[in-house]
């Protein structure tokens, strides 16, 4: 235990120092502000400026770009509860209450409480982190391609929670969004498919310019049948502070999605995403009154806003002892420390105290950073929503076309993300949830893999998926969460007929 302790002061040391604290808070600000930014997301972010970092010790830059990826996490939900467009794809669940809640003239404490939620979720993931790094990991090894395909059917089914309308079309969006993700190279054969001979598309569709165009342009598009004097930006933003009944309604949430997001934020893959989805599925389930999500309940903003941030803590656990990224992000954290000549895994805590320690301790309090900056910094973002639209709508198209074209410097995505503006607008006008579209989009390449090489494995026997304890537990429970409603509703049907 002493040697815990020691650690830590160790850790506190090395965070502390006035260059390592400076570069922790120039990160969370850089985090914060392209989170805020729609389409501009730590991956392009942290790719610039990793040269930067060539210059610095690899402690004060594991540090800076750390907080860029949770910064990001913070800022994200600004956008999505302002404007009704993710400032990251982890904050696209956020829309669906957040931005109600703005319309309601309650952008205050839905800030308020993804500030404070991110922060909760920040310090409780930093805290597991430090205790339990690598029992964790251990837990995480056990997950195989059946677990990952298991668990990916267990969150698409998850999926008809979400959907205000029809189950079926529902599926459909989901089935679109998985077929979307196929577009490309075959990871296993080399061929291309669906590509129509377009050779931007080989590297399939960027997740950008897909989630710019069904939530901004599509955003944009909706709201030009609009007068352009709409109430919300009429209504004075005040309360910034949650009160006892925000609370009251939030802690819950908070306190789930805390910890739902650590543990699904270890697994590769979407692991912050999926968070999301299913923090706000569980609290729809939990509530007493599931039918008002959507139409701006604050525990639909407090648990996936935590749950987001927990999982950006929960993927340092691979990354440190493994060596191993869960995510595109800490891909490119494992490619800065191997620059640096420091190789993470099982041997990071030993021969490297100092960054894992250092960084650890950076992030408890790069969240109390955040949590001062984002407050006062509430109030400018609020003031967006005073902006009339003939001023606000081309700047929205302008940070759109922004985002999409800079990662991966293309007019293809900017076409792409004009297209899906129109599909997004479409599926709008015939009331198709957007949502179940992106999760399947994010997940189909996992899907895809998982099921493959689990065949091969088994020999193209499907026994293998039932045969291993976690997988078959997530194709139960997804049968249920899938069926059981479907049963409920069929006997609620049948007693009414015979009363």
């Amino acid at each position: 235990m002493s040697g815990f302790f020691d650690n830590l002061a160790m850790g506190c040391h090395v965070a502390l120092s006035i260059g390592n604290l400076a570069y922790c808070f120039l990160g969370v600000l850089i985090g914060t502000l392209i989170g805020v930014l729609p389409g501009i997301g730590p991956v392009g972010t942290i790719s610039l400026l990793l040269p930067v970092t060539f210059g610095i010790s690899p402690t004060s830059a594991i540090i800076m770009l750390a907080g860029i990826y949770y910064g990001a996490q913070y800022g994200g939900s600004t956008t999505s509860i302002l404007v009704n467009i993710p400032g990251e794809a982890t904050s696209v669940i956020t829309c669906l209450d957040g931005y109600q809640m703005a319309r309601h003239g309650r952008a205050g404490p839905a800030l308020g409480i993804a500030a404070f939620g991110s922060f909760i979720a920040g310090t409780i993931g930093t805290i597991i982190v430090m205790l339990v790094a690598v029992p964790l990991s251990a837990v995480a090894l056990k997950f195989g391609p059946p677990e990952y395909f298991s668990l990916i059917i267990l969150s698409l089914a998850i999926l008809s929670y979400l959907a205000h309308g029809s189950l079926v079309k529902a599926v459909i969006m989901a089935i679109l969004g998985v077929s979307l993700s196929q577009i490309g190279i075959d990871g296993v054969t080399g061929r291309t498919r669906f590509t129509f001979g377009i050779l931007d598309l080989q590297d399939g569709l960027g997740l950008v310019p897909v989630v710019m165009g069904l939530f901004g342009v599509a955003e944009v598009l909706e709201n030009l049948e609009e007068s352009l004097n709409i109430d919300v930006f009429k209504t004075k933003i005040k309360n910034l502070l949650p009160n006892l009944r925000d609370w009251a309604e939030s802690i819950g949430a908070i306190i789930r999605g805390s910890f739902l997001g650590f543990f699904l934020g270890i697994l590769p893959g979407g692991g912050a995403i999926m968070s999301t989805f299913v923090s706000y599925a569980l609290e729809k389930k939990l509530s007493k009154h599931p039918e008002k999500f959507g139409t701006g309940v604050i525990a639909g903003v407090a648990g996936p806003e935590s749950a987001n941030n927990a999982a950006s803590s929960g993927a340092f656990i691979p990354l440190f002892t493994l060596g191993f990224p869960s995510n595109a992000i800490t891909a490119l954290l494992l490619g800065a420390l191997m620059i640096h000549g420091v190789q993470p895994g099982p041997t990071l805590i030993e021969k490297h105290p100092d960054i894992f320690w250092g960084t650890i301790i950076s992030m408890y309090i790069g969240n109390i950073l955040l949590v001062v900056l984002n407050l006062p910094l509430i109030g400018l973002w609020v003031r967006i929503l005073k902006v009339p639209y003939k001023i606000l709508f081309p700047l929205l198209l302008l940070l759109c076309i922004i985002g999409s074209y800079s990662t991966n410097n293309s007019k293809f995505d900017v076409l792409i993300m004009l297209i899906f503006g129109v599909i997004g607008y479409s599926f709008r006008k015939f009331d198709y949830e957007l949502a179940p579209l992106v999760i399947a989009f994010v997940l189909g390449p996992i899907l895809e893999t998982s099921l493959r090489q689990s065949l091969l494995i088994s020999k193209g026997s499907i026994s293998i998926f039932f045969m291993r304890p976690i997988s078959v537990a997530c194709l139960i429970i997804g049968a249920a969460v899938l069926l059981l409603p479907i049963a409920l509703r069929q006997s609620r049907r049948l007693r009414e007929k015979i009363t």
